[in-house]
């Protein structure tokens, strides 16, 4: 009787999954294998939310999903997972996804991470996974992501939008080109376009994401044969798609994470620790305390120089011009500058050194 009901349990888990299943290349056994999969998810903005949305439907097993970000009106224009209660309810963006993720499938584990990723927890937050997937917005992450990856030896799926245009790739350390054989160094800053200066469209994000999300479902479900070897970079308002033949650069360039095993991003070498966010006019202080703040001794202290707010999440509170989001790790995010120095000492002045 017992192994009658588990194998109803079973049957009754799977048919959410029935028509992914009739696809011949993955079947039940591919299903059965994503079902048992753990996957990373860095970054739950544009790219991430989708990627969120398109995994939790699928049936991955462990999502940890991972933003160090809040939610501002501005991303419901292309951030899925998100409506206007969540910017109302001032919901970091990995604890809102959560949320809608076990709403959308109740059989799969999701655990939210409100945390800036840097080269202290990288390893922490993917050496338990099979796969990362990058839903970031900077090249310092990604290149952190692969540092970890390559060392690691996991695969990892890198995407990127901006505007129309989007890229994606798949990485297999030891079988593919790294992200550092493909581009070696990030461009210096206000040399390329931002989501300030360029825009962003909600369907290039759904797109490249979507490559991302069908890759990993190769991945999870063992078609290893069928990965994407190229760097596919489309524009959707000029309907171009590209295909650059990049895996004949393995072993050929002179790489410094997958040839040499130098990884400088993950040492902590390279990369800042403060950084201005793309189209936001605020900067990041990610400095971290050995205790987690108290927000309420901290609200009562503030609330006497401006508006102060704060849930279990997070505290904000506004005075001369600028929104300060502290987070329990002491974090904070100041908008209303771009300057990174005038950033620093506001943090100083309002939340000590």
């Amino acid at each position: 009787m017992v192994q009658t009901l588990l194998g109803l349990q079973v049957i009754e888990s799977l048919e959410r999954y029935s028509r992914q299943m009739r696809f011949g290349p993955l079947g039940e056994e591919g299903q059965n294998r994503i079902s048992t999969s753990r996957v990373t998810i860095c970054g739950c903005g544009a790219l991430g939310t989708v990627l969120a949305n398109h995994l939790a439907r699928a049936g991955v097993g462990f999502i940890r999903v991972v933003d160090r970000d809040f939610i501002e009106l501005h991303n419901l224009q292309r951030q899925i997972l998100f409506d206007e209660d969540d910017v109302a309810s001032n919901l970091p963006k990995a604890e809102a996804a959560a949320r809608k993720m076990r709403k959308i499938n109740s059989q799969i584990t999701v655990e939210a991470v409100v945390t800036d990723i840097d080269h202290t927890n990288i390893l922490s937050l993917v050496s338990d996974v099979d796969l990362i997937l990058d839903g970031t917005d900077n090249f310092e992450t990604r290149y952190l992501i692969n540092d970890a990856a390559v060392k690691l030896g996991k695969p990892w799926i890198f995407g990127g939008v901006i505007g129309s245009e989007g890229q994606s790739m798949t990485i297999i350390p030891g079988k593919t080109p790294c992200l550092r054989c493909v581009v070696e160094t990030s461009p210096p800053p206000g040399m390329t376009p931002t989501c300030e200066t360029a825009g962003v469209l909600g369907p290039a994000v759904s797109t490249i994401a979507s490559f991302e999300a069908i890759e990993a479902l190769k991945i999870l479900s063992g078609k290893t044969d069928s990965l994407n070897r190229d760097l596919i970079m489309v524009d959707l308002w000029n309907w171009s798609f590209r295909q650059l033949k990049v895996a004949a650069l393995l072993g050929k360039v002179d790489c410094p994470a997958c040839k040499h095993g130098r990884f400088e991003w993950l040492d902590g070498t390279m990369g800042s620790q403060t950084t201005t966010l793309c189209g936001r006019n605020a900067v990041q202080i990610s400095t971290r305390r050995d205790e987690v703040l108290n927000f309420g001794e901290l609200a009562a202290r503030l609330g006497e120089i401006g508006n102060v707010r704060h849930n279990a999440f997070m505290l904000r509170f506004e005075t001369e011009g600028h929104e300060f989001t502290v987070f329990p790790d002491g974090r904070a995010i100041i908008k209303g500058t771009n300057d990174i120095a005038k950033a620093k000492s506001l943090y100083a002045q309002y939340l000590g050194s």
